[in-house]
């Protein structure tokens, strides 16, 4: 019996005991609570050392408890949103609602939106790089964009312009005016002489009805459709009437100016009706054929303005207009040809000639433009450095368009009046992170957890110890705000542990705290044992 009520005393006592040292706890936060700046910037810990920040937070977790505030609401002593909880020494576990944290003996602290240590998915660089690098800026506009694409090409004939010079009567080709292929010819130019027997037949007939019965109209309109019907033209028909005279040859004439593209007749030859003797294409314009590259397709239209130079005709610009792309493209070269018309002021191109062309279309629809250098290509998007105020730049997602002049179309992702980054911005976006560009920029090696988070020592006593994982008793870690405790650390590697670690041994030691991982020791030295009168104990 005696042992069971000691038992049972010893229980009252500790529960006691705890409650008290709860009290006493609360009081004391409560208390820093109350002295602790209540501006936002304190509140999450942006201006003040690690210590007191997590002093502050602490307190403010208090008050969420109280207030029943939980991540996703504002905390109206801020008048921020709560984005989660955490534990400082383990940054990577978040937590929806205040309470104490599963890993230390310490509250969860409150992580506001906007707060530092928060990824806002920006990166600062200070005045002083951005000078150093000659980082520059431009701002997006919109305004028209005129696509400019240089292209070569080769004359040809305008098939457009193309006449013929056939025979519209079967007979003989007695004299031929014109006798050799790309002959110059204009307009009404005597070609060649027929004789066509057919017609002596029928002319004679004519001229015998007019002399037989005058006043019969009808027989001779009858006589006159013959004539016709035979290939006569109405001016021939009217030299027979008014000569009285049989004329059993023609003259054929060019209908139109130009040279002769192709030539068939001869002297002598017989011809059918219809028959072509030769074919005539004009030089007041001729066609430019140039080969576009199919990237470029979409910066040509139908209607673009066109100039050619040639180096056969120093000194000369032609100018045109597109006609057509040509629904073909060149499997060896990856080329489409575009037709262009140009205007050929004396005659000077001629088929064949080389040109080099300047296609220039200027889009009645207004876009965003950006210099084309701020766009930066990774392959599967397209990246521009966003500047934003205090030297934070951001990366964007761009959809482009059309590029031309140093300029690219920006169909989403922006906005007029931003302003983007058009040097170093690789240097800034290099790491999809955006985590330690500027160390990387002022020449310092590329941080990694254990370069970049505080570091923080103090002196304990091993407690236990396993293959990757040391347990030790310590003393207050003013840095951190943290008051005497047992902890577990990760030892760092085997060659940095002191050899013959054991439970017991006194140590003074420096970590950091991994965001995932919890403390992680860098520095592990094992101390010598105090001197008996000093009472401490390995």
């Amino acid at each position: 019996m005696k042992t069971a009520y000691k038992l049972i005393a010893a229980t009252v006592l500790a529960a006691a005991l705890g409650a008290a040292g709860y009290a006493l706890y609360r009081s004391g936060m409560q208390h820093g609570s109350a002295n602790m700046p209540s501006s936002p910037a304190a509140a999450d810990g942006a201006t003040q050392d690690p210590g007191s920040s997590i002093a502050a937070g602490e307190a403010a977790t208090l008050r969420h408890i109280e207030a029943g505030i939980k991540a996703g609401q504002i905390d109206p002593a801020t008048g921020k949103p709560i984005l989660y909880y955490h534990d400082p020494m383990v940054p990577g576990k978040r937590f929806d609602a205040p309470a104490k944290s599963p890993f230390m003996d310490m509250m969860l602290v409150p992580v506001y939106g906007g707060a530092a240590g928060e990824d806002t998915g920006t990166v600062n660089v200070s005045p002083r790089i951005q000078q150093n690098l000659g980082v520059r800026t431009a701002e997006v506009v919109e305004g028209r964009l005129q696509p400019r694409v240089s292209a070569v090409g080769s004359i040809g004939w305008n098939e457009r312009d193309q006449s013929v010079v056939q025979a519209r009567a079967a007979g003989f080709i007695e004299k031929l005016h014109v006798r050799a292929t790309l002959d110059a010819v204009k307009q009404g130019q005597a070609f060649a002489e027929l004789f066509v027997p057919e017609w002596v037949a029928a002319q004679e007939e004519f001229l015998s009805v007019k002399r037989i019965a005058p006043g019969d109209t009808a027989l001779i309109d009858a006589a006159r459709q013959r004539m016709r019907l035979l290939g006569m033209s109405e001016a021939q028909i009217a030299r027979v009437d008014s000569g009285n005279a049989v004329q059993p040859r023609i003259t054929l004439v060019a209908p139109s100016s130009g040279v002769v593209a192709e030539l068939i007749a001869r002297e002598g030859m017989a011809v059918t009706p219809g028959m072509t003797l030769a074919r005539i294409n004009g030089l007041a314009t001729v066609w430019a054929l140039a080969e576009l590259p199919e990237s470029q397709v979409a910066l040509v239209r139908t209607g673009s303005a066109v100039e050619a130079r040639s180096p056969g005709v120093p000194g000369t610009v032609f100018r045109g207009t597109v006609q057509a792309l040509l629904p073909e493209v060149n499997a060896a070269t990856r080329t489409l040809k575009a037709r262009a018309q140009l205007a050929n002021p004396g005659g000077l191109l001629v088929p064949g000639l080389f040109v080099t062309m300047q296609f220039m279309d200027e889009r009645a629809e207004t876009a965003l433009l950006i210099p084309t250098e701020a766009v930066i290509q990774t392959g599967r998007r397209a990246v521009v450095m966003l500047a934003e105020a205090d030297g934070r730049f951001a990366p964007v997602d761009v959809e482009t368009g059309l590029e031309s002049g140093g300029q690219t179309e920006i169909k989403r992702g922006l906005k007029a009046g931003q302003r983007v980054v058009v040097s170093s911005q690789f240097l800034i976006d290099s790491e999809a992170s955006l985590k330690g560009v500027e160390a990387r920029l002022n020449n310092e090696p590329v941080p990694t957890a254990a370069s970049t988070a505080p570091v923080h020592s103090g002196e304990g006593v091993v407690t236990a110890i396993d293959r990757d994982t040391v347990t030790l008793k310590h003393g207050p870690i003013s840095s951190l705000g943290m008051g005497a405790m047992s902890m577990a650390f990760k030892l760092p590697l085997p060659k940095d542990v002191p050899r013959g670690l054991s439970a017991g041994d006194r140590v003074e030691f420096e970590f950091y705290v991994d965001a995932t991982e919890g403390p992680r020791i860098t520095r592990l030295t094992l101390l010598l044992p105090l001197p008996a009168a000093s009472g401490a104990q390995r």
